[in-house]
């Protein structure tokens, strides 16, 4: 699974040849953001949450978080995040490379709000050290979102005085 299968996926978009996979990790926002060189919050992190059994994906930008309070208003349920083993068995990629692409299996995905600030994010494609970067139109089409979801909050940076 993995890259083989998001690269698949994508494939199928013509987009395959377009995953850019890097020499060094971009497991977390931060590394991501540093092997792109682009703003923390253009990287479009996918976190997982458990729902009605089975498993729900909602991409966020990545200087975002989840506002559990607005999560429980939209889902009716509280926001519960997998464990890596669960998110393995319901995506086939490994923490870190997380996306919506090459799913095993058909999964719900939403798109967070928080990205519409961006004409372009970068998705993980199913490695640690992979992105792609996509319109939001693209994500919306290449993940085969359900739609858009007011479920995130951006983080707050601290002030000193």
């Amino acid at each position: 699974m993995g890259i083989e299968a998001a690269k698949a996926h994508l494939g199928g978009f013509g987009k395959g040849g377009a995953i850019i996979e890097f020499a060094v990790s971009s497991a977390t926002v931060e590394l991501a953001a540093e092997a792109l060189g682009v703003e923390p919050g253009r990287i479009a992190k996918t976190l997982s949450f458990k729902a009605e059994g089975q498993g729900r994906l909602i991409l966020f930008a990545g200087d975002a978080r989840i506002d559990n309070a607005k999560y429980k208003a939209r889902f009716g349920a509280k926001a519960s995040m997998l464990s890596p083993d669960e998110a393995f068995g319901l995506t086939g990629h490994k923490i870190g490379g997380i996306c919506p692409f090459g799913l095993p299996s058909p999964v719900e995905v939403w798109l967070d709000e928080s990205l519409r600030r961006f004409d372009h994010v970068y998705p993980a494609c199913g490695s640690s050290n992979s992105a792609i970067r996509a319109s939001l139109q693209e994500l919306e089409t290449w993940s085969g979102a359900m739609g858009w979801v007011d479920v995130g909050k951006l983080q707050e940076t601290a002030t000193t005085a």
